[in-house]
């Protein structure tokens, strides 16, 4: 209950559910785990280092540092929530662990990140009680992590800038490869070899590309100018990034 406002999920649960005792404690490490288990299980599926066990652990111990600081609150009169403080800090810090850049300079994990952070939110939600705003929360988390990746897919695709991971057969072919691109009614915005693959005997680059002329922005996808770069005989392998 937040002041005189009841959690609209309470009379469909029980008033049991809105004090903190056993069952409801019970209650709310459940759902926790489940709900945690139910966004952890999406990053699985995408191999990523956070996953299943990542995501539940750190929703479980949201809400543990809640219960416990409603506990305390109702032992010793302490306004001060310091173990949620502490679980958020303690989340906030293994999240920022969470995201790298990549050999090809891509900046991976931001997403996973995002969704540790969110998901202590939701355990500390859960441990106090507050149902509806839980619900809200994992549905929307549901919501970007499996409906939005192909909407922003889409609009990556369509958008006028973007970047591609380049091997090239011999770096000698760089200045021809750049007046081929010219030619196409495309500019490049930076280029800059690949820091991971100079020692390598490779001629790799990381290249952001502009398109500029209006049919290609039009009537072609990212996907589709790559593919026709890729043709090219001096390029070894083209992928966008």
């Amino acid at each position: 209950m937040i002041g005189n406002v009841k959690d609209p999920l309470i009379p469909l649960i029980g008033e049991w559910a809105d004090d903190l005792n056993l069952w409801s404690i019970l209650l709310r490490i459940g759902l926790s785990v489940l709900l945690s288990a139910m966004i952890g299980m999406e990053r699985s599926r995408k191999r990523h280092s956070a996953g299943l066990r990542t995501f539940m652990l750190i929703s479980l111990g949201g809400t543990v540092a809640m219960i416990a600081d409603q506990w305390l609150y109702a032992q010793m009169g302490s306004g001060l929530y310091l173990l949620s403080v502490g679980a958020v800090i303690s989340t906030t810090m293994i999240a920022t662990n969470s995201f790298f850049i990549s050999s090809r300079n891509q900046i991976r994990g931001i997403t996973t990140s995002a969704g540790l952070l969110v998901t202590c939110f939701l355990g500390i939600s859960l441990g106090a009680g507050q149902y509806t705003l839980t619900a809200a929360v994992a549905v929307a988390v549901f919501f970007c992590l499996n409906s939005l990746p192909r909407m922003e897919g889409y609009l990556k695709d369509r958008s006028n800038h973007f970047e591609v991971h380049l091997e090239l057969t011999s770096s000698a072919r760089l200045r021809e490869f750049v007046t081929t691109i010219r030619k196409l009614g495309l500019k490049i915005d930076d280029i800059e070899m690949n820091p991971a693959y100079v020692h390598s005997g490779l001629s790799v680059y990381s290249v952001a590309i502009s398109i500029t002329r209006e049919e290609l922005k039009k009537y072609k996808t990212h996907r589709e100018i790559i593919n026709a770069l890729a043709t090219l005989e001096y390029v070894s392998h083209i992928e966008e990034i």
